[in-house]
């Protein structure tokens, strides 16, 4: 469970970060709706479990664990 500070959602930036990719393709992976995301407003989110959940929906059978264990969102 999240702390009442921790954010539940990412902006592009810290997505792209988490992801190790550029924003450019952070951006272009939200156009093509390969990135999980909310729009409110003009602003863009990424939602830290949706991402989770995507991430361990592509991991290749026989790897344990989340891609995300070992790195904190």
């Amino acid at each position: 469970m999240q702390n009442e500070t921790e954010s539940a959602v990412l902006s592009v930036s810290e997505c792209a970060k988490v992801l190790k990719i550029s924003r450019g393709s952070a951006y272009r992976g939200i156009i093509e709706n390969s990135i999980p995301h909310i729009k409110i407003g003009r602003r863009i989110l990424v939602p830290k479990l949706a991402l989770q959940k995507m991430l361990e929906g592509n991991s290749k059978p026989g790897k344990t664990g989340s891609v995300l264990d070992h790195e904190r969102l």
